[in-house]
């Protein structure tokens, strides 16, 4: 009750005023208005469950479109329980409908740079046009002057007026401009033989302002781009051919791969896992001994990297910070895989200066990686890999690979993560409550499968009690048109030789198909 008005639970609206007097027969009712009120607005009254639109809008018998404020107003075609002093009130504004309608209609666009323009007409001289646009930061102090080849002629009658040549500038339709100032210069008693030709004055106006604005953009890219990028060590380390040729990093064979053992078997030979370059390992698996003699092998033959979980509880924390000097000194650790913002902080010992050369540090996808900001801001904590969100469709991810000012690592293959939750799924079926007995760390696999029967892997973690659910398809993309430096295979319970064929088909560029696979977002808009 303290926070919802409980005799009417919908949209209030705006107070427009009190009923002064109502005429039944007619179905008038006249009120003097708190709120500009106009034809096609929709209003509400006291005691009414409904709403009325309103299509009639007097004044002293006098029809209006617009009301304003103290007006004392007649509305027409209201019946229902209506009554002397009940409370009135605007639900919507047709106008404001209206306005927001138009910004999202297709073809249209939104956000408009105001710009100010000067037309000169004088006398036995060409026409001239200047734009000026001061609109922080790529529109700050940007003019241009267009002189046509366009005289204006001496008027034998009706001669050209100011009115109309700003009526004709002012038409930029759907451009992404819009006139806050237009002033002409006017010279007496001159006719212009074509007013088309002030259509196509104005049109190539803008299309030099457009031009000058992209080539001003172009400097300032260019002064800002980073040419001391550190890009790790061996494990991450980048041609000069990659870094001069896009296409070159687009179509080769010999794109770096990256394996993520997100669940690890002990029954398998990983050792017998071919066309790899890195492996990330996750943290539980690196500090437990079960898997120890498997990752020294696999350290031996690979890049092996500390995959840092998504979520990171005290136990996680604790755990990284009493084993990680132990883990970097057992096993040929080359970096890191930071998945949250709180891994700059735990690793901040590594980012120092003489430890960072040594180590590579890659972005995972839950960083969120959606622009370039992104990736300059990750670029100054350290680091040298970033992996693009999941979340990007086609057209955005090409453009952010394209344009990314560090290496770039897209995710080419595996099951994604739709939810990780901070509850045990298995906990009651398995009677780990109160107690963890670490059932879940067999081989077992566990899935939710929901109405339609998609079944949707579930990955428990009893370091710190968070479940990861994953989606229910595989997401295998094509990659050839990607211009990234390292692909990457994540793995959950493929075995050995499944692995080694998902390494082929993604060296290739190309995806796998069949009913267990899905693009994920890349055919999807934002």
């Amino acid at each position: 009750r303290n926070l919802i008005y409980p005799l009417k639970p919908d949209n209030m609206g705006l107070y427009l005023g009190n009923i002064s007097n109502y005429n039944a027969s007619k179905g008038h009712i006249t009120l003097k208005l708190n709120e500009r009120l106009a034809i096609g607005d929709s209003i509400s009254i006291e005691g009414e469950t409904g709403k009325y639109t309103v299509s009639e809008l007097m004044q002293k018998n006098n029809n209006l479109k617009v009301a304003n404020v103290g007006d004392i107003v007649k509305l027409g075609r209201m019946k229902g329980n209506i009554r002397v002093g009940s409370r009135v009130y605007k639900i919507t504004s047709r106008e404001i409908v209206d306005n927001c309608k138009s910004t999202f209609a297709q073809g249209v666009e939104l956000k408009k740079v105001p710009i100010k323009c000067l037309l000169t007409v004088k006398k036995n001289a060409p026409i001239k046009i200047k734009l000026e646009a001061n609109v922080s930061p790529f529109y700050s102090n940007i003019s241009i002057e267009l002189v046509s080849d366009i005289i204006p002629e001496e008027a034998t009658n009706s001669p050209i007026t100011k009115d109309r040549l700003e009526s004709q500038i002012s038409k930029l339709g759907n451009t992404p401009y819009v006139f806050e100032k237009v002033r002409v210069v006017l010279d007496d008693n001159l006719h212009i033989s074509s007013i088309s030709a002030i259509n196509s004055l104005r049109r190539d106006a803008i299309s030099m302002l457009e031009e000058k604005v992209l080539s001003e953009f172009a400097k300032m890219r260019k002064s800002n781009t980073l040419n001391d990028v550190h890009f790790g060590e061996e494990a991450f380390s980048t041609s000069s051919e990659n870094q001069a040729s896009f296409n070159a990093r687009k179509y080769s064979n010999n794109r770096k791969i990256s394996l993520l053992l997100e669940n690890m078997n002990i029954s398998y030979d990983y050792s017998k896992i071919d066309g790899v370059d890195n492996i990330y390992i996750p943290l539980k698996f690196l500090v437990s001994k079960k898997y120890e003699q498997h990752v020294s092998n696999l350290s031996t033959r690979f890049n092996v990297f500390v995959y840092m979980p998504t979520i990171v509880k005290p136990n996680y924390k604790n755990l990284l910070l009493n084993s990680l000097d132990s883990i970097l000194s057992k096993f040929n650790i080359k970096g890191f895989v930071i998945s949250n913002i709180s891994g700059f902080m735990l690793l901040k010992n590594y980012f120092s200066t003489n430890l960072a050369k040594k180590y590579t540090f890659v972005a995972n996808y839950t960083m969120n990686v959606f622009n370039k900001n992104t990736i300059y801001e990750l670029q100054k904590l350290g680091i040298n890999v970033i992996t693009p969100s999941v979340e990007l469709n086609k057209a955005n991810l090409e453009n952010l690979c394209e344009n990314s000012p560090l290496p770039v690592e897209l995710i080419a293959y595996g099951r994604t993560i739709l939810m990780n939750s901070s509850y045990c799924l298995l906990g009651k079926s398995n009677k780990c409550y109160p107690e963890c007995k670490m059932r879940c760390s067999n081989s077992s696999q566990y899935y939710l499968k929901d109405r339609l029967g998609f079944k949707f892997r579930i990955m428990p973690d009893n370091i710190q009690t968070v479940t990861a659910i994953y989606n229910s398809k595989i997401t295998s993309i094509d990659t050839l048109d990607f211009c990234v430096d390292y692909l990457r295979v994540n793995i959950l319970d493929e075995n050995v030789d499944e692995i080694n064929n998902i390494i082929k088909v993604v060296k290739s560029g190309k995806k796998l198909e069949g009913k267990d696979f899905t693009n994920g977002n890349l055919n999807r808009e934002i």
